[in-house]
This record gives C-alpha cells, structure tokens and sequence, in this order.
C-alpha cells in the first residue's frame, strides 16, 4: 500500500466545551502517531465528533470532520458514504458514553455509529475508554453484540475490563489506559506561596442534569467545596484558583464557568481563572499547581500526569476504575462518605501533598504499561492493513 492509512476517530471532539472529550481526541492522535511511526507506515484522520460549536483545537493531523446528527446519519451522502475508504475506525465513545446511564437517544446514537460502520465492513476498534455500566435491555445485548463483533475492544480500567468479559467473553479485549495521559503540555512554572486548585463540577452543583440529586451523592457537593474553600483560605500562604474543565453556557447545569462565577461572588478571595481554550492549555496550566481538589475526572488526569498531587472527587465509577489501575489511593467517593468526613480527606490530602507526589510517580509504570499495550497493538494492526 503506497497511500496513507485512512483512520477513523469515531466520537472524538475537536472544539467540545467539555475539555475532557479534547484531551481524549489529541491524546488518541498522539499514539495513533506514535503507532504509525513505529509501523513504518502514513496515517490521515478523520473525526467523527458531536454538533460542537466551538473552534477547533486541533491545528494538524485531520484531513476531514464530520458532526454526528440525525441528518448525517440517514443521509444517503452522509455517515455511510463518510465510512467508505476507510481502513480502521477508533471509537473512543466520548470516554464514557458507551454505557446505559446517559438518555437513550445518545445510546441509540453511539450503537447506531457502531453497527453502521460494521456492516460497511470497516474494523472497528474501542480505543480504551470506560465500558458499561449496563443494567437493562435491550442495551446489554446491543453492547454485547457490537463487542463481539468488534476487531479489539480497550478497557482503560480494570472494573470495565471485568464489564468487557461478563458481556462479550469472546471479544478481544486488552486493559489499557486512559489515553489523556499521552497529551502533550508546556509545564507552567510553579509559585508564589502555595497554589490550590479547586476544579468545581458544574454538573454536580447543579445536582445534575435533573437538579435532584441525580447521581445519588451521600456528600452534598456544595457544602463541600463550600466548606473545603473555607478552610483552605484560613491557611497562611495559600492562594485558591477556580479551575474550569467543562465549558457549556448553553448547557447551565453542566458549565463548570456558572458554578465557579457562583463561588467566586461568594469568596472574592478566590481566583477564577478564565476558561481555556484547549485541553492542552488547561494541562499546561494545572502543572503549575501545588495542589488541585478535581471533581472532572480529565482535570485530575491532567494533574496527576503533570506530577501534582491531586485528589479527585468520584461520583462514578470510572473514576474508581482508573485510580484502582494507578493503585493511588486518594480519591473521594461522593457516594460512601458524609461531607464532613470528604472536607477531611481533602484536607489531610493536601498536608500530605509529598505523600501524594510520590504515589503518583509510583504509578507511572502502569501509565507507561497501559499506553504501550495499545501503541504495540495498533503498530501491528497498521502492519497487516498496510500489507
């Protein structure tokens, strides 16, 4: 084969608000490189991303973008013809929308692209993302069907690797790692005093999407971050910066920049930083922190992997997943503790920030161990294609 390999990013997001599907995208471009690179071989991507409206953050690497709606996909010139040439598709599924806890249109979507690009005859490949949960049909024997049918299916955790084998054991199936680990940033120079993050969820101060308590915490979150700026700000030396990662105006509930502009009129000690403009920004200014309370699972992603002592606030279990994978223990559940006890966490975590630098660089081989397992596989798959 003389010409580049024509791969797919199924459910990526170049201009998403939401920097976390950002820092998937370039995350997954950066090892399908490093994949080429090693194969010998071209690459040219396209992105198959949601109806984002937003710039785009991504500056090279995509020959073509296509926005997943209705439209495109019952038009005759639209996600069928799209699928025609090319020789693999990587479905990232946003990281965690392959799973039935999202409304059941975007399920119908993510298995309607699935089983489209199946009967086009193009492999499919799950880039390692979080699989399930799955309690209810017919969207378990819907996922198991697309896994089985799948070339290879990525776990980034151990928990959905587990999901992978009770719903199709006979898919091929590897534990990988998240791949925003692999995105690139400029590190930010650290100082003055000590510079805490507080990455506020917007989702979850809204009480989610239906504002009752969707994800049943046992924590009250604003009561939380309330009370963990209020004890924080009492430290001598110690300046707090409201850190946005998701970026939605059109969707309140969901804007992170709604919930920090809510706290910063509270507390006008607080710092809000402005909403960045790319996932490798936002990474880039993280590392210049000395500490950071994230409730978005990619802001603490971009923190650990910047070497910042980090305790994310779970309220889901790819969270759990992940940081099981990285054996680092500091994590709050907001379902299992009460608030008084989460605000003592965070803080003995951030007196103990050296203990937690050095757990995070004992974690780094299975960060190293995860990606590599994904990078050797789509080196061999580019291989084969090729010939």
């Amino acid at each position: 084969m003389t010409r580049p390999l024509s791969i797919g990013l199924l459910w990526h997001g170049d201009s998403s608000g939401n920097l976390g599907v950002g820092a998937l995208t370039l995350g997954n471009m950066e090892l399908v490189r490093r994949a080429a690179a090693r194969a010998g071989v071209e690459v040219e991507m396209t992105i198959f991303r949601p109806g984002d409206r937003g710039p785009s953050y991504v500056k090279d690497g995509l020959v073509a973008r296509h926005v997943i709606n209705g439209r495109f996909m019952v038009s005759p010139s639209g996600y069928w013809k799209a699928l025609k040439g090319l020789d693999l598709m990587l479905d990232i599924g946003a990281g965690d929308s392959f799973a039935d806890i999202y409304p059941d249109k975007r399920f119908a979507y993510i298995i309607a692209t699935k089983e489209l690009c199946l009967l086009r005859g193009v492999p499919l490949v799950f880039s390692p993302q979080t699989i399930g949960p799955f309690t209810r049909q017919p969207h378990i024997r819907l996922a198991a069907h697309v896994m089985k049918k799948a070339k290879a299916v990525f776990a980034r955790d151990p928990l959905s690797l587990s999901a992978i084998a009770r719903l199709a054991p006979t898919a091929l199936r590897f534990q990988a790692i998240d791949v925003a680990f692999a995105l690139p940033f400029t590190p930010a120079p650290k100082g003055p005093g000590t510079r805490v993050g507080i990455n506020v969820s917007g989702l979850l101060y809204s009480g989610g999407y239906g504002g009752a308590n969707d994800y049943g915490l046992t924590i009250d979150y604003r009561v939380f971050t309330d009370g963990l700026i209020e004890a924080l700000l009492a430290r001598e030396g110690v300046t707090i910066e409201l850190i946005t990662h998701v970026n939605t105006p059109t969707i309140p509930r969901d804007d992170d920049g709604r919930a920090a502009d809510l706290l910063k009129e509270r507390y006008p000690a607080l710092v809000r930083v402005p909403a960045f403009g790319s996932p490798v920004e936002a990474k880039s200014h993280i590392s210049g922190l000395d500490f950071l309370v994230a409730a978005r699972m990619h802001a603490s992603i971009a923190a650990w992997s910047s070497g910042v002592p980090v305790i994310p606030v779970s309220y889901s279990r790819k969270f759990e997943g992940l940081y099981q994978a990285l054996d680092y223990p500091w994590l709050i559940p907001a379902r299992g503790l009460t608030t008084e006890a989460a605000i003592e966490k965070a803080l003995d975590a951030f007196d103990r920030r050296e203990t937690l630098r050095t757990d995070i660089g004992r974690g780094q081989k299975a960060v190293k161990d995860g990606l590599e397992v994904y990078v050797a596989y789509l080196a061999d798959c580019f291989r084969s294609l090729a010939r």
